[in-house]
């Protein structure tokens, strides 16, 4: 599984996230929603994730985790619900990742690389953002 394209957004507000990114595999299949994050003097790849939630005990529709009130009748849920008093509780499961460790670091190389380029274009004058919306990632298929 080779990486064929990355595209880079930068963020442009201060802070830890520094970039969303769209990435092509094959040049057939796409994960959209990465993210690029600084941590710890260095930037590192986030994939793309889901909220976990749980049921409401009284009308039963999904509610997050770190929910006080059910969305739907409004019950006051238990915040500590699924606290096991020693460590921290998991917000977010991944929905897509690299099963290897040497995959998730080539990938993080390249995708590092490439945000460090789309920086240095950022800086140049008539510099247009990088859309990570454009249709032609889409191919038509069959």
């Amino acid at each position: 599984m080779r990486l064929t394209d990355v595209r880079i957004h930068l963020c442009d507000q201060p802070g830890r996230l520094k970039a969303f990114c769209c990435l092509t595999f094959d040049e057939s299949f796409v994960v959209r929603d990465v993210k690029l994050i600084e941590g710890d003097g260095t930037v590192f790849l986030a994939m793309p994730a889901r909220k976990l939630a749980d049921h409401c005990p009284r009308c039963h529709e999904k509610n997050h985790l770190r929910a006080r009130y059910c969305n739907h009748c409004g019950l006051r849920l238990n915040e500590n619900r699924h606290s096991n008093g020693r460590s921290r509780i998991k917000l977010h499961a991944d929905i897509a990742h690299p099963i290897h460790p040497e995959l998730r670091e080539n990938l993080e190389r390249e995708v590092v690389a490439a945000y460090h380029a789309e920086v240095l274009r950022a800086a140049q004058p008539g510099y247009v953002p990088t859309r990570l919306d454009d249709e032609s990632l889409l191919r038509p298929t069959g």
